[in-house]
């Protein structure tokens, strides 16, 4: 495997408004600071990928909505690694329009892709994954999907099922992917959990440039034409204008309906590196340290008192006491608070979007 030939592909494109009131549709979680260390969600993806693939080898995918936050947040990346859409299509597009342009310059390209908007506490243990399973799709057809091993009933994740009877020859990390699985209710995803072989779908993808395109042009071939056609056109004047008038054809479709659930050649590689993807308050509480009282405070001057099991993410206030609180969010940003029971963070959210 040639580490140069090794390309990183962001998805930035969501709209991301869970933290709210952090958080907004002009705003996403992976522009945010979400965990109070000073980078933003997709400033934190980025650098966790510095000892897997060269700087100039980073793509990013975005809303063009977002484009001077991307340029803000990450200047290191150039301009013409930061592709634009004009409309959301989902992820299939997405990585399709970024296939096709890796390609027209690198044939030989290894690609990893991900979200912006994950967090992997063990960061040794994550790149050595990512460049095992990259070192296996480096020179075949393969697919491989990261499957993060439960450690919880969740039903908030899709799920893989593995065939974990015999790994695979050149990597025996690594095996077949049996099925993908919708997000369960509560009794399957217990099944699951008491199962060795369910792992939660944590949504990156490794695969040589080839291979992703091929699959494309098998299972989604209205959509290869689409970037077929605009081959003459990557990295000129008249990219960004036929992306804007082509792009909207696209069929809105994931790369899991499109490619992964009909392809033969996919495969999963479980691991265990202290992922979540921050879909909640209750989350980030979840992968945050906590105080003796299991309170996470992330702020400058935040005293508690007699509170527990509680998350404060205030960083624009000067002082900020809590007392008597057992189970609660507190959060503000830009003149907004909001303060409710953990237990109760989904009901407020669909309270907001009424």
């Amino acid at each position: 495997m040639n580490p140069n030939s090794n390309h990183l592909v962001i998805m930035a494109g969501g709209v991301g408004s869970r933290f709210w009131p952090m958080s907004s549709p002009s705003l996403p979680k992976q522009f945010i600071d979400v965990l109070g260390c000073g980078r933003t969600l997709i400033q934190l993806t980025v650098d966790r990928f510095k000892n897997i693939c060269p700087p100039e080898n980073i793509w990013i995918v975005t809303s063009a909505d977002y484009a001077d936050i991307v340029r803000e947040q990450l200047p290191e990346i150039g301009g013409e690694h930061v592709l634009l859409e004009p409309c959301r299509r989902n992820t299939a597009p997405c990585i399709a329009y970024v296939s096709w342009k890796i390609k027209a310059k690198n044939p030989k390209a290894n690609i990893v892709v991900t979200p912006s908007d994950h967090i992997v506490t063990d960061e040794r243990e994550f790149s050595r994954v990512v460049l095992s399973a990259m070192k296996f799709t480096a020179d075949s057809d393969a697919i491989v999907t990261l499957g993060m091993k439960a450690t919880r009933p969740e039903t908030g994740y899709g799920y893989i099922e593995a065939d974990l009877s015999m790994p695979c020859p050149s990597n025996k990390e690594i095996y077949r992917v049996d099925a993908f699985k919708e997000k369960p209710n509560q009794e399957t995803a217990e099944r699951y959990l008491r199962k060795n072989n369910y792992f939660w779908n944590a949504g990156i993808f490794i695969w040589n440039v080839s291979t992703i395109v091929n699959a494309l042009r098998v299972y989604q071939p209205a959509m290869s034409k689409i970037f077929e056609r605009l081959l003459p056109y990557y990295y000129t004047d008249k990219e960004q204008e036929l992306i804007n008038e082509l792009f909207p054809a696209c069929e809105n479709i994931s790369i899991d309906y499109a490619v992964m659930e009909k392809a033969d050649e996919i495969y999963v590689f479980p691991a265990s590196f202290g992922w979540s993807d921050l879909g909640t308050w209750g989350s980030l509480h979840d992968n945050l340290k906590k105080d003796a009282h299991n309170n996470i405070c992330v702020g400058t001057n935040i005293k508690m008192h007699e509170s527990r099991n509680c998350i404060i993410h205030v960083t624009e206030e000067k002082k900020v006491v809590i007392q008597g609180l057992d189970g609660y969010i507190v959060a503000e940003k830009n003149g907004m608070l909001l303060i409710c029971r953990l237990s109760e963070e989904q009901r407020i959210k669909d309270f907001l979007t009424e």
